[in-house]
């Protein structure tokens, strides 16, 4: 970063601390206070170039004018420190992609308001667009040889229509015309109502030109790997039930010389991405043999190139497989796995040997402490992995250590210019043997600044959502505004949390809600038997499944002074009938038809239970929620209604089901989450009774 660079830098941050202080109170606080949420950065896809010296990955900071979290792709030179910006102009890029010479620099960009992919030479210092494109491109990949590069584009097919159109008179304004949808999944979160089309596969010289589409297909294929300079690997669902069965997969091979199409797997479960060893022997892949349950590890699979001896490696390991790139001698791969809280590299030999190499990796999900976390290995020459490095105290920065784990360091910090200045909560592990079998549950704990174990401080429980997923001592700027405000804020992995092996997970397989419950409450009775909190001061949320788990905690306990439900599921009927996974639901996680038996969707589901809730619940959705959708949080608002319940119905405009998408949503969610619970308060309460009096 030049001087100049720094000082702009410098000069920003004293105006704006100057503008802050102007219209700060009387007594300034260094706790995380709700716009510091906007001072956060974070890096994650880190990609180190095949010799070693260079990474390059996505720096993300919050634009406090556009509310938004802005990418931007930054060098980092692992020697020397050099720390750049890839572009001057403060464009957003994202997805960085070495050529095999590491010559090149591949990566998106917006251009003109379009997502473009565009190459940046180093010797030369020059960037350009590759071509001008229909509809954004994905996936972008590089061939072995580096003069191609093959991306999904979304092309639009014909629309289903019933009827023909009158023509309109001179100037009329008729109503808009009818949208007819024939498939089962027409609308999806994030993406709103669908298009009708399909993901194409592409291919294109380096030098720019005209893409090449290779598939002309109503079936939807993502571009993996290149197993050669002439075939390239892609993975879909060409079944004829693919809507029905969610999960389905396979891994195909496209000769690019006759746009042949050849599945190299085909079995019932999911097939995907596909990795091809350096020297183009062997193709990893991940996927399992699906047995129609809620939840199945991912495993990791072995294939000769032509798609012959396909074989389970390391059958006996734990973990469920995720991101998994090859050693450069060919002889292994590294894995990254969720690990008991933690996220963990581990090098898995051709023979299934198993070694830790490195367990820091995470740090890429700013408002809740899941696992979320990438990296990428170098050639074999330098030997060396970058990675997201993750910290209970920040969110990820670029890490790199050698191939075994060794020499690991961390190159950046992102958050020294802020963090540090404040008075951030302390997190400390908890453990504890379930109340129901003693199974051990673990749990993280952030505790107020001036947190002191006296039984005095009032309590937040923040559930995850998933159910499947993990969370871990991650940095989380949920859980530090909570703490920041007096909390004592814990999240919790009970049964059914991935990282613990499949069995934990599938406790609560056609048992959702069940047993979780007590695995929840036993953390909180641990936290009142060690006076971290009054046991007249609990509060609980979560979202998503942590959102129904809320909803059920309030059916089952009234112990807690008030809930707040985030974007929950409470009608297992309506969501099996009307999510954008809906096909999803009604196959893998009920396994019933919901008009055949709906008792199996209903027992399940906290709308059954309402005459059990006397908690002050509020509930929290966003308006574009296709995940969990609108209508979820209402029944249960509406029911809280009917039966004379505290409540309020918060929803957040724009917001899909990642509420906190956006910096200020973020504040949306803590604060009046905090609001609610402040009002019921029995402490709050006699003391602003005590006011009144004085």
């Amino acid at each position: 970063m030049s001087f100049l660079h720094k000082s702009l830098i410098s000069a920003a941050l004293l105006i704006s601390s100057q503008a802050a202080l102007a219209s700060a109170p009387e007594q300034p606080t260094n706790r995380f206070t709700a716009e510091r949420v906007f001072d956060i950065e974070y890096a994650t896809d880190p990609q180190i170039s095949p010799d070693g010296k260079m990474i390059a990955y996505v720096r993300h900071s919050m634009d406090k004018i556009t509310d938004s979290d802005k990418k931007q792709i930054w060098l980092l030179d692992s020697k020397t420190g050099l720390h750049l910006p890839l572009l001057d102009n403060a464009q957003a890029s994202w997805s960085p992609r070495w050529s095999p010479d590491g010559e090149k620099l591949l990566f998106s960009t917006v251009v003109d308001g379009k997502v473009e992919l565009s190459l940046y030479y180093f010797d030369a210092d020059r960037r350009f667009s590759l071509a001008q494109f229909t509809t954004s491109p994905s996936n972008a990949t590089w061939s072995p040889d580096g003069k191609h590069i093959a991306f999904n584009m979304f092309i639009e097919g014909k629309k289903p229509s019933f009827a023909t159109p009158i023509a309109q008179p001179k100037g009329a304004t008729w109503n808009e015309a009818a949208k007819v949808y024939d498939d089962l999944i027409f609308r999806f979160d994030g993406a709103g109502y669908l298009p009708k089309g399909n993901k194409q596969v592409f291919t294109l010289p380096i030098e720019g030109g005209t893409p090449r589409q290779l598939t002309h297909t109503d079936v939807s294929y993502d571009v993996a790997d290149w197993l050669d300079n002439d075939t390239l690997l892609v993975t879909g669902n060409p079944n004829e039930d693919r809507q029905l069965d969610f999960i389905e997969s396979d891994i195909f091979s496209i000769e690019l010389s006759d746009l042949s199409l050849e599945a190299m797997t085909d079995r019932d479960g999911p097939d995907h991405s596909p990795v091809v060893s350096p020297n183009g022997k062997y193709i990893a892949y991940r996927g399992y043999d699906d047995k129609v349950l809620s939840y199945q590890q991912q495993d990791l699979y072995l294939m000769n190139a032509d798609g012959t001896q396909k074989r389970e490696i390391a059958a006996d390991f734990k973990g469920s497989i995720g991101q998994v790139a090859w050693a450069p001698d060919n002889k292994s791969l590294l894995v990254l796995s969720e690990d008991h809280g933690d996220m963990t590299i581990f090098n898995i030999s051709l023979k299934g040997k198993v070694k830790e190499v490195i367990s820091d990796i995470g740090g890429g999900s700013i408002g809740r402490p899941y696992a979320n976390g990438s990296f990428s290995v170098s050639g074999k020459k330098a030997g060396k992995i970058a990675y997201m490095s993750a910290s209970t105290d920040r969110p990820s920065e670029v890490g790199t250590a050698t191939l075994s784990g060794k020499k690991a360091k961390v190159l950046t910090q992102l958050n020294a210019d802020v963090l540090p200045y404040l008075d951030m909560a302390k997190v400390e592990e908890v453990k504890v043997k379930s109340s129901v079998d003693g199974k051990e549950i673990e749990a993280w704990v952030a505790l107020p600044p001036d947190f002191k174990a006296d039984g005095s401080f009032p309590m937040i429980m923040e559930i995850h959502g998933g159910p499947y997923a993990m969370y871990g001592p991650f940095f989380g700027s949920e859980m530090q505004r909570f703490a920041a405000e007096g909390y004592v804020t814990v999240w919790v992995n009970p049964r059914g949390s991935t990282g613990y092996g499949e069995d934990f997970a599938l406790e609560i397989d056609l048992a959702y809600p069940g047993n979780d419950y007590h695995d929840l409450m036993s953390v909180v009775d641990e936290l009142i038997a060690r006076k971290y909190v009054s046991d007249e001061r609990l509060f609980v949320t979560g979202g998503s499944g942590g959102g129904l788990l809320t909803a059920w905690i309030v059916t089952q306990t009234d112990r807690f002074a008030a809930a707040v439900s985030v974007k929950p599921v409470i009608n297992w009927m309506t969501m099996a009938l009307s999510a954008d996974i809906a096909s999803y639901v009604k196959r893998h996680w009920i396994r019933e038809e919901p008009w055949s038996n709906p008792d199996a969707y209903l027992k399940r589901s906290p709308i059954s239970y309402m005459d059990k809730v006397t908690t002050p619940t509020m509930v929290m959705v966003g308006e574009e929620d296709y995940r969990t959708p609108t209508w979820e949080a209402e029944q249960f608002y509406t029911a809280l209604k009917l039966i004379n319940v505290d409540t309020a119905l918060v929803r957040v405009p724009g917001a899909p089901h990642y509420i906190a998408s956006r910096p200020s949503r973020l504040i949306t969610k803590t604060d009046n989450i905090m609001g609610w619970f402040e009002k019921y308060d029995p402490v709050k309460i006699k003391q602003k009774a005590e006011q009144k009096k004085d």
